[in-house]
């Protein structure tokens, strides 16, 4: 099983309505896309949230074509949409891992 994890940070005026759509709307159309079984939202601990908090969104995809296909397929159109909904009201960096347990 692989974990696609994305993780933002968000600017302190839109995080509680970004959190709200990352878990109604962003994290149902990720997994609807079938590429992932599930996804799990976490929110960054001890850093310096002066700015606005750091969410940390774990996507659960059962294998390496599971993967390939949301990039190919979907993941252009769903980042153009966070794009258009929030702007540059947060930055994103993502990472792809293997879980070995």
């Amino acid at each position: 099983m692989l974990l696609y994890n994305v993780t933002t940070k968000v600017s302190q005026i839109i995080a509680d309505e970004w959190l709200q759509w990352i878990k109604e709307e962003h994290i149902p159309e990720m997994v609807a896309t079938g590429c992932f079984t599930h996804a799990c939202v976490l929110r960054l601990m001890e850093i310096d949230d002066e700015e606005g908090p750091t969410f940390a969104v774990q996507y659960f995809a059962e294998s390496q074509a599971d993967y390939d296909r949301y990039l190919q397929v979907f993941a252009n159109a769903l980042r153009h949409k966070s794009f258009e909904k929030w702007g540059n009201q947060f930055i994103s960096f993502r990472s792809l891992m293997h879980i070995v347990q």
